[in-house]
């Protein structure tokens, strides 16, 4: 499986960007898919994740309410409203062939998340 982020850029506080990652070989009805960010210095978290077997969708905490995980065939999308500077991330995606698991367990268990696209930088800054 091959994943591929795009997106990314520089936006002011208070805009909006959307992410796109393009997943060949998988099909995302049946594997989970999940948006992560590793901010400087900080320790890679999980943002947003799908997981098909029981189509549950988490989002941490604090993007709750501003960002959306969406799918389209073959891609998922993350559209990110009223961006903030701590939201300044290089933003990955990645995938799982693990299928039984929810949302969460694969957006918290992110070290055992298989196949991880190449990321795609978010600069939130005035």
């Amino acid at each position: 499986v091959q994943l591929q982020a795009s997106g990314g850029g520089l936006v002011q506080p208070g805009g909006s960007l959307r992410l796109s990652c393009v997943v060949s070989e998988y099909d995302l009805d049946y594997y989970p898919i999940g948006w992560f960010r590793q901010a400087p210095g900080k320790e890679r978290e999980g943002v947003s994740c799908f997981s098909p077997s029981d189509f549950s969708t988490y989002y941490s905490d604090s993007v709750k309410g501003r960002f959306t995980i969406s799918r389209d065939t073959g891609t998922v999308y993350l559209q990110m409203n009223s961006l903030k500077p701590e939201d300044t991330a290089v933003y990955y995606c990645a995938t799982d062939s693990r299928t039984y698991y929810s949302a969460t367990y694969y957006c918290r268990d992110l070290d055992h998340m298989e196949s991880w696209g190449k990321g795609t930088q978010v600069t939130v800054s005035s």
